[in-house]
């Protein structure tokens, strides 16, 4: 396996052996944080954050990242950079290039990712775009990991928006990692049939088993892992209306936990999670629609089967293995 150099634009660009080395080194690397082990594998090392999107967790988590591997971060927002504005990607991607050691880039457009990795001269590492959410999956799948021991043979079930980039990469990732993973949304909001076609090459290798469907109870039975994220993304807020009709049959709640007949399965959540009415958000849904819980219900997010800020935090894990790997000098263990 060859990571030096390398950028982390999608899931699909890796083999399954190298995917579960990342996962690997992630849990590896949360051994030595926890452990109060230093572990500065890239000193002196300068990193560019490149955020047209906001985020808590990919802007906390490649940062203490950074930090923790004894790189400097530099945070880089909307209104700091000219990207595509002023300046092409292109010219953007070589000067930063010239004076970062990696760069990150979160964004809407996956072409313009894989344009800064085409001329960057640098790794340059896709923190989310509107396609892919590769750095996530890591983390999401280093938290199955955590709860089973492993990826391979679990049954992944996502239910939501099957057409959003956490659905797209999860299908994917699953597909190539040997997970089972089934999307369950409505049939207007499944995933292309590229992407599946796609998923079901990789499954056809790994032995991993696919399904999309609407249809909730056959989707969720003998869950090991329930997974949701918010029904409308960022830039389509003019959809609430519409989502809420077609997704509220497929929330997250005590009644679909109990379908799964599985009392071991597991939340997840990519965050942020609309649960209550504790944020500005919410209270704007429960005036307009007369919701107080949308995707998951405030239950079951607090409740035993949680574990959402173990995967929030793994985030943090997860991103540093992705840098250590592609700027590291042969220093990283055989994990």
């Amino acid at each position: 396996m060859e990571f030096q150099g390398k950028s982390f634009l999608a899931e699909k660009d890796f083999t399954q052996a190298e995917l579960q080395y990342l996962i690997d080194l992630s849990q590896h690397l949360k051994k030595l944080k926890k452990q109060g082990i230093v572990h500065r594998y890239l000193e002196g090392k300068n990193i560019a954050l490149l955020f047209e999107k906001t985020s808590t967790r990919t802007r906390a988590a490649f940062t203490v990242a950074a930090v923790d591997l004894g790189a400097h971060p530099e945070f880089l927002g909307a209104n700091d950079i000219q990207l595509g504005k002023k300046e092409s990607v292109e010219d953007t991607a070589k000067v930063l290039g010239s004076m970062f050691d990696g760069i990150e880039f979160r964004g809407s457009s996956q072409q313009v990712v894989e344009a800064l990795a085409e001329h960057a001269g640098v790794p340059v590492w896709n923190g989310l775009t509107d396609e892919w959410h590769p750095t996530q999956m890591i983390a999401d799948y280093l938290t199955i990991q955590e709860s089973f021991g492993k990826v391979k043979g679990i049954n992944l079930v996502y239910c939501g928006d099957g057409r959003n980039n956490v659905a797209r990469s999860l299908l994917v990732t699953g597909a190539i990692l040997g997970t089972n993973v089934r999307i369950v949304a409505p049939k207007s909001l499944h995933p292309d049939e590229a992407l599946i076609a796609l998923a079901q090459e990789y499954a056809n290798q790994s032995g991993a088993k696919i399904l999309v469907t609407d249809n909730v109870d056959e989707g969720v039975l003998h869950a090991d892992v329930l997974y949701t994220d918010v029904w409308v993304s960022m830039g389509e807020e003019d959809k609430f209306a519409e989502r809420i009709e077609l997704l509220l049959p497929y929330q997250v709640n005590q009644a679909m936990i109990e379908k799964t007949q599985n009392e071991q399965v597991i939340f997840l959540h990519c965050l942020p999670a609309f649960h209550d009415v504790e944020t500005n958000y919410g209270q704007e849904i429960q005036e307009k629609f007369g919701l107080s819980e949308m995707e998951v219900t405030d239950e079951v997010f607090r409740g035993k089967h949680g574990r959402q800020f173990e995967q929030a935090e793994n985030r943090m894990h997860s991103i540093k293995a992705i840098m250590a790997a592609t700027l590291g000098h042969l220093f990283i263990p055989n994990v």
